[in-house]
Formats: C-alpha cells, sequence, structure tokens
C-alpha cells in the first residue's frame, strides 16, 4: 500500500471512530441504524467495526443507489409515487424507541433529479415526509442519539470541483471533509472537546441574556426573528432525553434555537445557494408577516420552493434560527459544498418547518398543544437555508425592543 492510500485509510478510520464516539457515543448493548449511498461502504463498515468494538449490540445498514433513484422517476408510474414503505419507516421509528441510535451519512449528488419531473419528485417527497414523520420527530426531540457525517462521493465531488479530474476532485473534496471534522487534529477527540467547549459557552451567554427575538439586516434582509416562549440556544454536543451526550452534525460550527412560529416578520434574502432532493434553488427572497412567508421567490428553482411551502402548514414557518461566524473554518475554505451539512455550518441560518423542541426549557410532560402556544412549529420537512454572510448584522432584541449587538458583517461582537 502506498504512502497516500496508507493516510487516506488512517484518516477513513478516524472519521469512522470520530462518528462512533463523539458523534454519536453509542452506548454498551446500543442498536445503530446507519443510512448511506452505496459508494460509501468503506466508511460504513469502518464505522460497524468501531460500533461493535465500542458494545453495539446489532449494527443494520440501508443502502441507497442513485441509480435505482432514478429508476422510479423515469419509469414508474404516477400514481405509484404516493406508495412508501410505511412498514419500513414504522419499523425504524419503533428502534429509535426502543433506544437505537441513527447515523446517517450524507454524499449524494446534488442535483441527482435534475430533469425529473418536480411534480412527480414532489410528490414521492411528501409521501416519504409522511411516513417518515414519527421517526423525524423522535429525533428532533432528542429521544435517542443520533449523528450525520460526510462521505466525498464521486458525483458530489464533481459538482464541488467541477474543473478537476474526477480523482483529484474527489481528493480534494475528501481533504476538506477531514479538515472540517477536526480529523487532522493529533487527537480527535481533545479537538472536539475543546471545540464544543467553545459552543457550549456561546450558548450559555446567549441563553443567559434571554433576547425577546434576534434581527438580521443587510443586503435585501431586514428580518426580525422573534424566538419560542422559554426558548434554549444548544450548540455542540447536546444530550438525549436519556442523558446520553451526541454530536448531532459532524461537523458544526452553529449555536440554533427555536424560533416562535407565530413571530416573524420582514423581508430576507438567501445567502448560498440551497440544493433540495436534486434541484438547485438559489437566490431565495421571501417575506414574513404573523410568522408565515406570504410572498416568496427565486432566481432558479422557484417552482421548487414553492412545493416545498406547500408541503403542510408548517412548512412556511421557521423551525429553527442558528448564528455561525462568517470566518468559520468551513466558510473560510471558500468552497461551496453544495450540501446542507456543511453549507449551513458556513453561514448563519433559519430552518423551514419542524422545531426542535430539544430548544425549549421546561418541556417535561408537555403536549404537542402546549408546545405550539409556545412557538414550536410542527410540520413533516425541516429544510435549512443560509442567510448569513460578511455583510449581515444580527442585534438580540430584549422585550422592549433594545438591540444588542451579536454579531458584525458576520462575526461574533
Amino acid at each position: 500500500m502506498s504512502e497516500t492510500a496508507r493516510n487516506f485509510t488512517d484518516r477513513l478510520d478516524r472519521l469512522g471512530e470520530v462518528a462512533v464516539r463523539i458523534g454519536l457515543n453509542l452506548q454498551p448493548g446500543q442498536e445503530l441504524l446507519i443510512s448511506a449511498p452505496l459508494e460509501a461502504v468503506s466508511l460504513v463498515r469502518r464505522i460497524t467495526e468501531h460500533a461493535y468494538r465500542a458494545g453495539a449490540s446489532l449494527v443494520t445498514t440501508q443502502y441507497a443507489d442513485d441509480e435505482a433513484t432514478l429508476a422510479r422517476f423515469r419509469h414508474a408510474s404516477d400514481e405509484s409515487l404516493d406508495v412508501s414503505a410505511d412498514w419500513l419507516a414504522d419499523g425504524i421509528a419503533r428502534a429509535y424507541r426502543q433506544g437505537a441510535a441513527r447515523l446517517a451519512i450524507t454524499g449524494a449528488n446534488p442535483t441527482l433529479l435534475n430533469g425529473q419531473d418536480p411534480q412527480r419528485v414532489s410528490r414521492a417527497s411528501r409521501a416519504a415526509s409522511r411516513v417518515n414523520r414519527a421517526a423525524m420527530e423522535i429525533i428532533t426531540r432528542f429521544d435517542t442519539n443520533w449523528t450525520i457525517v460526510a462521505y466525498a462521493t464521486r458525483s458530489w465531488a464533481a459538482q464541488v470541483f467541477p474543473d478537476l479530474a474526477p480523482d483529484e476532485a474527489q481528493d480534494r473534496l475528501w481533504d476538506a471533509i477531514f479538515s472540517a471534522s477536526r480529523l487532522d487534529a493529533a487527537d480527535p477527540v481533545v479537538a472536539w472537546g475543546a471545540h464544543n467547549a467553545t459552543l457550549h459557552a456561546r450558548a450559555a451567554m446567549l441563553n443567559e441574556r434571554r433576547f425577546h427575538a434576534l434581527r438580521f439586516t443587510g443586503p435585501g434582509t431586514d428580518l426580525e426573528v422573534g424566538l419560542a416562549d422559554g426558548h434554549a440556544w444548544a450548540g455542540g454536543s447536546e444530550r438525549t432525553s436519556s442523558g446520553v451526550a451526541c454530536n448531532p452534525n459532524i461537523p458544526t460550527e452553529e449555536v440554533f434555537t427555536t424560533p416562535h412560529s407565530h413571530r416573524v416578520k420582514g423581508i430576507v434574502r438567501s445567502t448560498k445557494p440551497l440544493f433540495h432532493q436534486g434541484t438547485l434553488i438559489d437566490d431565495i427572497n421571501v417575506r414574513f408577516e404573523d410568522g408565515r412567508i406570504v410572498e416568496a421567490h427565486a432566481g432558479q428553482g422557484e417552482d421548487a420552493l414553492r412545493r416545498i411551502l406547500d408541503t403542510d402548514e408548517g412548512a412556511a414557518r421557521l423551525g429553527e434560527v442558528a448564528l455561525v461566524p462568517h470566518a468559520s473554518p468551513i466558510s473560510e475554505t471558500g468552497i461551496l459544498f453544495r450540501n446542507t451539512l456543511f453549507d449551513e455550518n458556513a453561514s448563519s441560518h433559519i430552518a423551514l418547518g419542524q422545531a426542535y423542541t430539544k430548544c425549549l426549557f421546561d418541556t417535561e410532560g408537555a403536549t404537542p398543544e402546549s408546545l405550539s402556544a409556545r412557538g414550536a412549529n410542527t410540520s413533516m420537512i425541516h429544510i435549512d437555508w443560509m442567510i448569513g454572510s460578511d455583510r449581515i448584522d444580527v442585534d438580540g432584541l430584549d422585550c422592549d425592543g433594545k438591540a444588542t449587538p451579536l454579531m458584525r458583517k458576520g462575526a461574533w461582537v
């Protein structure tokens, strides 16, 4: 084995170890469910080995195949697109309720479904969102430990670095993933501990201030995001309802909380493209009134944006607001990853749809109705899109409207 190949193998093994030890903090006797693209089998094997070393009782992997996905949209009948594997979704939700951990490997072709009938894509997406809702609610409540890591597939790398030869593009993307995931540190576990401490301190500061709202201002943006009653800021590692600390995203640079679903107003423009289910949506411009998007435009992919907003009642309201410095390590690479896991950690962002009820204080015994009354949004979707840059300012607003500078030109004050 060449030195280059040996170095890659070592770094891939480190990623598997970080996914299990830092991302999941997998517990002895716990089951693990993995979802991954076919091409990621080498990483799945490393993760599986580390999971069993950590005491996993069973590791089960579900693979996704781009060609099989395309075959459905090319050849299946329209009516069949309303069918989703509810039996599989029910089983996954049951596994989570029984304590199984969840690990997702991202890396699919970001524009796989370009050229497919958007109405058919939307139809299938709605069916999948509907049957997966129970599992999604378990994840957003942090009732089990979960994480997402990345695999540099060739199709993804080709879109991030279109001017490079395929092998070189994939190598460049791997370098960026390993670096952003803190795998090049002398001890990645120690590096993640220090990084989590920084994010926890930032969240603690915001929790102490108890702002009523955030205001984002900049080119094309004058947005006031009211925060849910009794909201809690979070960032870095989080504890599940059973007390297990996990890092949901590898990498992560954000602190985030739950907005009030009826207290968002103003206009906002996206600062990075959104790649959703194989469709590029760029230059998003929307206007909020009473928490709901009442006007929406996009320079590219506007039809796809409108279909997202029509998913259900909560799809046009916010479920998350997150602050990320423009000088984050991911942003400083200058790379547009075309993948939300990375691009959201290069920019402050908001998310349409389901709220993280984890980001609320005093929720024990709370009913869905009481959480909704506090401002927590409910939806079948949760889609992040980026609104921060080095031209965006952020202020924290008290109940009386007094403003405290939090970010200036994308940097923490």
